[in-house]
């Protein structure tokens, strides 16, 4: 299901969809898609809308949601992977081409895969750099954010794509805050290793979770480590952040 406040951008979307042989049912607002009976019946929900706030259009708000919301779409990552590459490419090119939202919230809850996570990083990168926030090469957001979502694949959800991950992004003028979230059992953050012990010089665990540390300007895991929020702020010169368990 396609929820889309864009008349030409909904139907676009739904052509280049039903073009790659899936079903495709179209709204044109929230209220439409949550009033239906069937809404179990459908793998994927992608809604896109835009909230103009203000008479001269300046302040904008957009919210971008992709879940799979079935087993089904769960176990078949090639036809996701088909779904979620063909929708990103789309939104790239036609709809956040040339447009600057003044506040933007992206969420994603995709199976557990990899190829899927590369497909999110790349798009994520992207709308950082149109924001003009931050420089995403510059500032090493790909190696934190990469660190992030291969920990709760591999790690988190043991490469189960039957167990999903949540990644939500919050971009605004100020900051941009990432949260990922996986299905796991969990982890607690202060028994990791210290890589940086010559006793542990040799070990490749804890290397990632320290480069997300001193890459981001806020880190912070939840109690049972399944769910992880991280901050990066643009021209941050500040010393690495602390450890800290939420």
């Amino acid at each position: 299901m396609i929820v889309e406040n864009s008349d030409e951008s909904r139907t676009a979307l739904t052509l280049r969809l039903n073009g790659l042989g899936h079903t495709v049912l179209a709204a044109g607002a929230v209220a439409d898609a949550t009033a239906r009976q069937d809404l179990d019946q459908f793998d994927l929900i992608l809604s896109d809308l835009e909230d103009r706030n203000s008479p001269a259009n300046v302040e904008v708000v957009r919210a971008f949601k992709l879940s799979v919301t079935s087993a089904r779409a769960r176990a078949e990552t090639a036809a996701v992977h088909e779904i979620v590459e063909a929708a990103l490419l789309f939104k790239l090119r036609y709809i956040d081409s040339g447009r600057v939202a003044f506040h933007e919230k992206i969420e994603f809850e995709l199976p557990s895969d990899l190829s899927l996570m590369n497909i999110v990083l790349e798009y994520l990168l992207d709308r950082v750099d149109k924001m003009g926030l931050i420089k995403a090469e510059q500032s090493n957001l790909f190696v934190a954010l990469d660190e992030a979502f291969v920990n709760a694949v591999k790690h988190g959800s043991r490469n189960d794509p039957t167990k999903l991950v949540r990644i939500t992004a919050e971009l605004s003028p100020h900051e941009a805050i990432f949260t990922v979230e996986d299905e796991g059992e969990g982890f607690d953050v202060r028994e990791i290793p210290d890589p940086r012990d010559p006793a542990n010089l040799f070990k490749s665990t804890g290397r990632g979770v320290l480069l997300i540390y001193n890459i981001m300007d806020e880190v912070e895991y939840s109690e049972h480590g399944t769910r992880l929020r991280m901050v990066k702020r643009p021209d941050t010169k500040s010393e690495p952040p602390a450890l800290a368990r939420g």
